[in-house]
């Protein structure tokens, strides 16, 4: 039977500390999964909905971005994704009347553990000026209002159009295009936070800011590395892939500063065997430094150019450029530097090596761990460099494979969510829909932020997502968002972001992946691309969760409408009638999607063309794929000093907190634990339980703390420290970012640990009841 949402906001005692978990999934997350789906549906509606995700004919999980093969388990979801979705098909719901109950200042003291907890909204509010409680507004009222506030600016890069990766490729061309025709490209989205340094790397040096592998190549690979990346949370089906690629031979290296349960071994829930015993996945684990990737991949590639034969030089010769050059920079790698760097052992470097040679087809998978330090783009190159020595891209079994975390976060970019699109894409548009847009670059996330904090953006416009809570210094960005003239979310869910408003404030309460839509055109569906470059339909089943609900579409569309008027060259209300005729423009406008109504209507969908993986082509500026040889950089650690990552909890999902504890790693009953490597704790006079406020240094000069967190003595590689985002993003500096990609550097922060008696629980170290002030949970949020 489903249960009501919690009353009270749970206060976080001090956390319970076990012994750090070695396996994932198992029995352990079928029993976690069937509880929370039934809190959240009930027993009859969980089974109906879950039964559906990921299936060819059902909708696409609004969790990661892990493709589905052509053969589909019945159960096609992993524990967090059953998380996601039961918290959308949930059957709780926020009414005018909770939103009456609760005046903004009371929500903005909540965790966003609690907001999500709530429900679905049902209707769209608005918050007026200098109001204290939102209120139920109509449509038609609400289109107003934006329209008022975009035609007072005297820019229309005065607004920013910010976009979640949940949102649909139909939604997200349609916003890209009312973007451009009103006159602006400021679209930042949730990649600029992530893999955008990805992207930046990829389309330098092979030409395309996509991977280059597909689920098959993954399963035909002999040696897979993982680095950087935990997909026993974040990306649970993907252990499924590595399960399958072990059994067919592949060996394994996994490359993190913490030893992850997921990696080290699977229990797929779908087997017996599976469940009773898993499979061990990881050969090799390199508990590197954080920040050390770069320099071990210069030295990996050092050494594969001073073995005999480890080359392949007709590819080399053949496909590449820049190999001189590269080469030289390489062979220049030192070991001593690169142990410092990594700290890792000589003999762990010449196992990997070993291994690395006796591969013919190599992957390299990668996440945040990769993307989100100052030299990401250079370390990501490194990566590839380290691929086309050996011919590994363009080969099956072989190639790049960045793991993205939102479920169309991929598909958005394609469609145009950029703020630096290509002139071919604009010179399409242009094309097909007879308007000029513009031309020069717009804001992405951080440069976002900074136009809000000066007063250059006056409307903030969100499309899904909890901007607040994922955005780096929570500080500085809620200021930033408060000078807003007016804030605008198109969400499912209460989130933070909703407390933390502009002048004036909308709520816009849209329909979910599980929902049916119909337009008057009929039944609707809509497309996603997944982390491989799949497009697939996406089918939702369930009725919505009030009448009031708006597709993400039919929203852009009358809001397009409203503001753009009788002079617009787009035909919106045709296109809010009918998703087809969507796709018959994006056919037009996208390479790739030729016949794309025709042949999304396939079952399981179609694959993108992508030239290096297809035909060996490289549509790169110099129409080869490029060698690069930057720098090696890493992070220096002042004495005294640990340098942080920010991570998930295996409950949670981006910034959405399904609970308060991360099973894999041992911890119950809170979030506020900082990981310290128990050698570097003893030095810095730090005991297991102690309670410390987290402080991070820069050059700005700038304190920024985050609280009231426990010490856990874990293993962490030395010098190195991990806690839970968002409520550590308020140690990230606005202007610490990666060069090129302008990426937050969220995974490389250099903190110190002060003690903090005060927030010491009365039984001391390890036990009794904390309190803390409101500055300790507003970090917390759900999202969409």
């Amino acid at each position: 039977m489903a249960t009501k949402p919690p009353k009270g906001d749970p206060v976080q005692d001090a956390p319970q500390v076990a012994e750090p978990g070695h396996a994932a999934a198992g029995l352990p997350a079928v029993g976690r999964t069937l509880r929370v789906a039934q809190r959240q549906m009930g027993v009859r509606r969980t089974a109906l909905t879950l039964l559906r995700v990921n299936q060819k004919d059902g909708f696409d999980c609004p969790g990661c971005a892990w493709p589905e093969g052509d053969h589909r388990h019945r159960a096609e979801f992993c524990e967090n994704g059953a998380k996601a979705v039961a918290e959308e098909a949930t059957l709780r719901r926020v009414t005018p009347e909770f939103f009456a109950a609760h005046p903004v200042a009371d929500l903005a003291g909540r965790s966003g553990y609690w907001l999500g907890q709530q429900g679905r909204l049902t209707h769209p509010m608005y918050l007026a000026e200098d109001g204290t409680h939102y209120e139920p507004v109509g449509w038609d009222r609400a289109f107003d209002i934006i329209a008022e506030e975009i035609a007072a600016l005297a820019s229309p890069d005065e607004a920013v159009f910010y976009t979640s990766g949940r949102t649909s490729n139909e939604a997200a061309f349609l916003y890209q295009l009312f973007a451009r025709e009103l006159g602006t490209n400021n679209l930042p989205d949730c990649s600029n936070m992530c893999h955008e340094s990805s992207g930046s790397a990829l389309s330098e040096t092979i030409g395309v800011g996509k991977g280059s592998v597909l689920l098959e190549d993954l399963h035909r690979a002999e040696l897979i590395i993982v680095a950087g990346q935990n997909p026993g949370t974040n990306h649970p089906r993907m252990l499924t892939a590595l399960e399958k690629a072990k059994a067919n031979g592949a060996r394994i290296i996994s490359v993190n500063p913490l030893p992850e349960a997921g990696l080290e071994r699977f229990k797929n829930p779908q087997t017996a065997r599976g469940m009773l015993k898993g499979a061990a996945l990881t050969d090799l684990f390199l508990q590197i430094r954080i920040g050390g990737d770069q320099a071990l991949f210069r030295l990996l590639n050092k050494l594969i150019l001073e073995t005999e034969g480890a080359v392949d030089e007709e590819f080399v010769r053949e496909h590449t450029h820049g190999f001189e050059e590269f080469a030289q920079a390489a062979r220049a790698a030192d070991w001593e530097d690169t142990l410092a760097a990594t700290g890792l052992t000589r003999a762990e470097i010449e196992r990997a090596l070993g291994m690395v040679l006796a591969s013919r087809r190599t992957v390299v998978c990668w996440a945040m761990g990769l993307t989100q330090h100052k030299h990401s783009v250079p370390t990501i190159r490194e990566v590839v460099n380290f691929l086309l020595l050996r011919g590994d891209i363009g080969r099956p079994g072989a190639g790049v494979c960045p793991v993205r975390g939102h479920s169309n976060v991929q598909g958005d970019r394609t469609m145009g969510i950029f703020e630096r699109p290509a002139p071919a894409f604009l010179d399409a548009l242009e094309k097909e829909f007879g308007f000029a847009p513009p031309r020069g670059h717009g804001f992405d996330v951080v440069r976002a932020i900074r136009a809000l904090r000066d007063g250059e953006a006056k409307v903030f416009f969100a499309m899904g997502g909890n901007f607040v809570s994922a955005s780096p210094d929570t500080a500085v960005t809620e200021a930033a968002v408060r000078r807003a003239r007016l804030t605008v979310h198109v969400s499912t869910k209460l989130n933070r972001s909703h407390v933390v408003t502009g002048a004036r404030a909308l709520i816009l309460p849209t329909l979910g992946r599980t929902e049916r839509d119909v337009q008057d055109g009929g039944e609707q569906f809509v497309t996603v691309e997944d982390s491989m470059g799949m497009v697939h339909a996406s089918r939702g089943r369930l009725e919505p969760a009030s009448r009031h609900l708006l597709s993400e579409p039919a929203i852009v569309c009358r809001l397009a409408r409203r503001v753009l008027g009788a002079d617009s060259k787009v035909p919106w209300e045709e296109f809010e009638k009918d998703y087809a005729r969507v796709r018959d423009r994006i056919a037009r406008v996208v390479p790739g999607f030729e016949d794309f109504n025709a042949r999304v209507a396939r079952p399981g969908g179609f694959v993108l063309p992508h030239a290096p993986r297809d035909e060996r082509r490289f549509p790169t500026a110099t129409g080869r794929a490029n060698f690069t040889a930057a720098p090696v950089e890493y992070p220096e650690l002042p004495a005294g000093r640990l340098l942080l990552q920010t991570l998930r909890s295996h409950d949670q999902y981006n910034t959405t907190i399904y609970g308060l504890d991360d099973r894999y790693r041992g911890i119950t009953g809170g979030r506020r634990v900082v990981l310290v490597n128990p050698e570097d704790a003893r030095a810095l006079g730090v005991a297991d339980g102690a309670y410390v406020d987290l402080v991070s240094e820069w050059r700005d000069g700038v304190e920024r703390r985050a609280p009231g967190f426990r010490v856990v003595h874990y293993p962490t590689a030395r010098g190195c420290a991990a806690a839970y985002y968002p409520e550590t993003n308020v140690l990230v500096p606005l202007d610490a970012t990666a060069d090129t990609s302008n990426t937050p550097a969220s995974k490389s922060v250099v903190v110190r640990l002060e003690r903090t008696p005060a927030h010491e629980p009365a039984g001391g170290p390890g036990g009794g009841r904390r309190q803390f002030g409101p500055e300790s949970r507003l970090e917390q949020s759900a999202t969409d």
